[in-house]
């Protein structure tokens, strides 16, 4: 099985208490791995799977976990199917992305750190913010009586769809 299909066998199986402690445990890494990118100011995930795994004192299962999350976020995606231990890895990490994805999955614990302040300013994270609230932001399509129809006749909702 690939490292990739042994990280999704354990999202699967979440429910055990075994589980349960490995996402702590992954929880906890994930977070040490981003403060120490940001901190060192580092724009790119460049080696072997297994040593981005040992430097960032994660597993190699685990390290397809933080693989998989950050991959929205890169140059160009991963391939994470066909990843094994001794994959070349070479890829920039876009930070105004990776920003507005930890935003997107509400990892505040991840969004918040202070290591953020070196690389994107106040006004930079203020307005990836606003960004992400417009871009999901819910909008009502209802057609008002005499608004155009939406079938593209040219009528009147009321006078046409709407009768």
């Amino acid at each position: 099985m690939s490292l990739f299909g042994e990280w999704q066998k354990k999202l699967e199986n979440q429910s055990t208490n075994e589980n349960q402690k490995f996402f702590e445990n992954y929880l906890e890494k994930e977070t040490q791995a981003y403060k120490a990118i940001l901190a060192s100011g580092t724009v790119s995930l460049t080696g072997r799977l297994d040593e981005l795994a040992k430097k960032y004192d994660m597993d190699n299962i685990t390290f397809m976990g933080f693989l998989d999350g950050i991959n929205t976020s890169l140059d160009s995606s991963l391939d994470l199917e066909v990843l094994t231990e001794e994959s070349e890895i070479d890829k920039s990490i876009l930070l105004y992305k990776l920003y507005y994805n930890m935003l997107n999955a509400k990892a505040n614990w991840l969004y918040e750190l202070e290591e953020w302040d070196a690389l994107l300013s106040a006004e930079e994270r203020a307005k990836i913010r606003k960004q992400f609230n417009e871009d999901h932001r819910a909008v009502s399509n209802k057609v008002g009586r005499n608004d155009p129809c939406p079938c593209g006749s040219g009528k009147k909702y009321k006078k046409c769809c709407g009768a």
